[in-house]
């Protein structure tokens, strides 16, 4: 069976439009529930000792957080702003002459073939020229600013071997249109907690934030999928 030129066309538009639909495997989001210290096991203690490490009795420390499980607050103090703008632009000209040749001792002249309106004559020379313009101008502007201010109360999840604390958790809140949530994630030193058991957004490292909604209002400022499509880069006009 021998294809036409129309047919490979729709052909290929059908297999990009199938292309643009198929979706990249993302990875899994990581899970911000809230980690649980292991339960302690009551042993009977033979060794006469008033103290036991089992009993975790801590009388020289304060109240900040630095165990799997312990709960830390985190202040969020966010705000970004950005801006960028690019001019471009581009001018060529060129242009060139070659004049009537002298062949056998003279200038060579001829009649144009066809019936053209200067075939009658001969004054028609080998002399030629060219002239070129190219031109080239673009613009573009891109401005950004986020702000999230507030305080989400999170867990410890592990201590790695630095002592520095990874930690995570989620609050949501469930509004008559919708619900609300913010999650975060990310590693903190120990020192940067404050007395009242509390940092700062900005001094967690490998920071996760996530600020977000479900519901009809969050689903009403989301772009349907097929105007995702033709917005997407793989469309081709």
């Amino acid at each position: 069976m021998i294809s036409t030129p129309g047919q490979i066309t729709v052909t290929m538009l059908l297999v990009t439009m199938v292309g643009g639909c198929a979706t990249v495997q993302q990875p899994a989001p990581p899970s911000y529930r809230p980690t649980y210290p292991t339960a302690a096991t009551n042993s009977d203690l033979d060794d006469g000792s008033i103290y036991h490490a089992a009993r975790d009795v801590r009388l020289f420390e304060d109240v900040r957080a630095r165990r799997i499980g312990d709960v830390l607050t985190v202040i969020l103090l966010e705000k970004t702003s950005a801006s960028k703008s690019a001019n471009a632009s581009a001018d060529k000209d060129s242009s060139g002459s070659l004049e009537n040749p002298i062949l056998f001792g003279s200038f060579p002249q001829f009649n144009l073939p066809g019936r053209f309106p200067l075939a009658s004559t001969r004054d028609n020379t080998l002399q030629m020229g060219y002239k070129a313009e190219r031109e080239f101008s673009g613009e573009a502007e891109a401005k950004q600013s986020n702000s999230l201010t507030g305080n989400i109360t999170v867990t410890i999840s592990d201590v790695l071997p630095n002592g520095n604390l990874v930690v995570r958790g989620e609050k949501w809140l469930t509004l008559n249109q919708g619900e609300e949530f913010i999650q975060i994630a990310g590693i903190v030193r120990p020192e940067d907690i404050n007395t009242n058991n509390a940092i700062l957004s900005t001094q967690i490292a490998d920071a996760q934030i996530t600020y977000s909604g479900k519901g009809f209002l969050a689903d009403s400022n989301d772009m349907g999928w097929l105007a995702k499509f033709f917005n997407s880069p793989i469309w081709p006009y």
